[in-house]
């Protein structure tokens, strides 16, 4: 695989409230190399739910060039940005963001649906990933009889099963307990191991930086450190 999964250049963001303007990036230069495990951390208020936006396609930037696998955003129509999202995307939402009256499996494959994908190849493909992580079943239960961890899990399977190029998870543990969190992370540092997906985490959670393989730190809206993980180092 040639080229990189996210190319930033001199990125910005500026949110206007009547007379106010309110910088949320300035100038954010950043490459993310396919398969990589990376969190971007910071305070509230950092700019980094606008980064992750703004790579996802769900906010344009003011300035600046972003390209997704080579694919520069800034040409696509809103039509061809759902597109990009539905195809090569996967997001996890700190709120889950299920549909009550679905089931499990009906969630997990609600992206498959969007997509065309047939009825018997959606349950076989959820089915799976359902057993890689945990899931067996659970299947047929709705999100109010799942804990938050087994709901989050349903979150990442409907990310994970379209077999997307990049997931962007903002604040993925959020509403979990630290032992909770901690399984979630494993599970999904196992999906990056196994399919070579790149996953960009949003997070203040110091579990999610101390496991990310790269950690990228942003204060007002600029980059201030960009380090590899200590432990990969061995």
């Amino acid at each position: 695989m040639t080229g990189w999964a996210v190319e930033l250049t001199g990125v910005t963001k500026t949110y206007r409230t009547g007379p106010i303007e309110v910088p949320a990036l300035r100038g954010i230069s950043l490459r993310i190399a396919h398969g990589e495990f990376l969190a971007i951390a910071g305070s509230s208020g950092c700019g980094k739910t606008t980064l992750l936006n703004i790579i996802g396609g769900l906010d344009r930037a003011d300035s600046g060039e972003v390209l997704l696998e080579g694919h520069d955003v800034r040409l696509l129509s809103s039509g061809g940005l759902a597109r990009l999202r539905l195809q090569r995307l996967g997001f996890v939402f700190q709120a889950y963001n299920l549909l009550p009256v679905l089931t499990a499996l009906e969630n997990a494959e609600f992206t498959l649906l969007l997509q065309g994908v047939p009825a018997r190849q959606r349950r076989e493909r959820v089915l799976k990933l359902f057993s890689e992580i945990g899931l067996n079943g659970l299947e047929d239960r709705r999100p109010g009889e799942l804990s938050g961890g087994q709901q989050q899990r349903v979150a990442v399977a409907r990310a994970m099963v379209t077999e997307p190029a990049l997931i962007l998870a903002d604040e993925p543990t959020a509403n979990l307990d630290s032992v909770t969190a901690t399984a979630l992370l494993e599970v999904m540092e196992q999906l990056n191991r196994a399919h070579g997906t790149t996953f960009v985490y949003a997070t203040h959670d110091p579990q999610v930086m101390e496991r990310a393989h790269r950690l990228i730190r942003l204060h007002d809206g600029r980059i201030t450190s960009d380090v590899e993980h200590a432990r990969l180092a061995g």
